[in-house]
């Protein structure tokens, strides 16, 4: 089992069901490292160093967030911009995400439809989270799927529980 540090980003945790009983899944077991960055900083000062240093103790990474305002949750957003480090790409320097398998997962409380070129937004959420999506494979990362969870907000218990065994399914492949 591949070792997988699950990035998580929600600041507003407790108004959202499906994220929590999304996450219930890594707390459960032993090979998943759950970051929540909203919890570990609360007041937006990222010790980076600290943070480059624990990438590269994994063999696999776990971006999950809600879309916020057409976007990453602003933490995330400082997450990636401060511990993410160019210096990376330098011949000779250790990149810990070249070549690591990386799953990216969305929930919205917007409609499959509202995403489309033709759509209420006439954006897709890949290209509202293009700015991770262009990080991670600027560092050579392997995006192995983006899963999105619509209405997330609109779900039965039901409906959530096989968002999540779809999820541990695609993680345990």
């Amino acid at each position: 089992m591949k070792k997988t540090l699950v990035v998580f980003a929600h600041p507003y945790l407790e108004h959202s069901n499906s994220n929590v009983e999304l996450i219930n899944f890594y707390v459960r077991h032993q090979h998943y490292t759950l970051r929540d960055l909203y919890e570990e900083y609360p007041d937006f000062h990222i010790a980076a160093f600290r943070e480059r240093k624990r990438l590269k103790n994994y063999d696999r990474f776990v971006f999950q967030f809600p879309l916020i305002w057409f976007g990453m949750p602003p933490l995330l957003r400082l997450w990636i911009d401060e511990v993410f480090d160019r210096d990376w790409l330098k011949e000779g320097e250790h990149n810990p995400l070249e070549g690591k398998e990386v799953y990216i997962l969305v929930t919205t409380g917007g409609k499959e439809r509202s995403f489309t070129k033709t759509g209420t937004y006439q954006y897709t959420i890949d290209e509202l989270i293009s700015g991770l999506i262009v990080s991670l494979k600027v560092f050579k990362a392997d995006i192995k799927r983006i899963k999105i969870v619509y209405e997330a907000n609109k779900l039965s218990k039901k409906e959530i529980i096989l968002h999540k065994k779809e999820f541990t399914e695609l993680l345990n492949q």
